[in-house]
């Protein structure tokens, strides 16, 4: 992690990330109301760089994504280990808030996330609709996990936003996993700019229920 990055989150910062299934879903999901204000030069850095973080979260998943449909496995196996790496570094975001417990449990979540949009991929390799299903639903479960995880902390996350968010990700995950796999990549394209701005989204609503929660430390 670069040091500027390091002493931004330091004053500020927290993650997520988690999802359901495919394009209307993503779309009947997300929150019209969920842009805060972002009213301090230090809660804009901090958004920035939790937007750092949930981007990268997205490009490694997709690399996963691309390698594994192209049977490029000791790449993919490179790209997982950078998923993994940035949960870390996601996880590590709330832990000056939140403490080591809260930390580590956000990353087990995201563990949970990340292996639901493992199963999706799988599924949809073997062309198993049932399978397909049975990821969805992990998904939306562990959305559902993540959103009263993050609500609990802190109350200016209210947990119905949050699930709409988490939810809406997930579906983008799968849309885009349908498209790669069926090689519509003009429709990818559109998703995958779709998704960083949705990334852009809930870090800014991260940041913004942070700054609120701890005035102190954004001044």
């Amino acid at each position: 992690m670069k040091p500027i990055r390091r002493s931004i989150l330091a004053s500020g910062a927290l993650a997520l990330a988690l999802g359901a299934t495919g394009e209307t879903y993503a779309q009947q999901h997300a929150p019209h109301d969920a842009k805060p204000a972002l009213a301090s030069v230090q809660v804009a850095q901090t958004a920035m760089a939790l937007r750092d973080l949930w981007v990268g979260h997205v490009f490694w998943v997709r690399n996963v994504v691309e390698d594994t449909l192209a049977g490029r496995t000791d790449a993919a196996k490179i790209d997982e280990n950078q998923v993994v790496a940035n949960a870390k570094q996601i996880a590590a975001a709330i832990e000056p808030f939140y403490g080591k417990a809260a930390a580590d449990k956000m990353f087990s979540l995201l563990a949970g996330h990340y292996g639901a949009v493992k199963q999706y991929l799988e599924a949809t390799v073997a062309n198993s609709k049932a399978k397909q299903d049975a990821a969805q639903k992990s998904l939306t479960d562990n959305a559902n996990e993540i959103a009263v995880f993050l609500g609990g902390a802190n109350p200016n996350l209210p947990v119905d936003t949050l699930r709409g968010l988490l939810v809406a990700h997930g579906g983008h995950h799968m849309q885009q996993i349908q498209q790669l796999h069926a090689k519509q990549y003009a429709q990818e394209a559109q998703t995958w700019e779709a998704m960083k701005n949705h990334m852009y989204v809930i870090a800014d609503a991260l940041a913004g229920a942070i700054a609120k929660q701890f005035p102190d430390k954004f001044k």
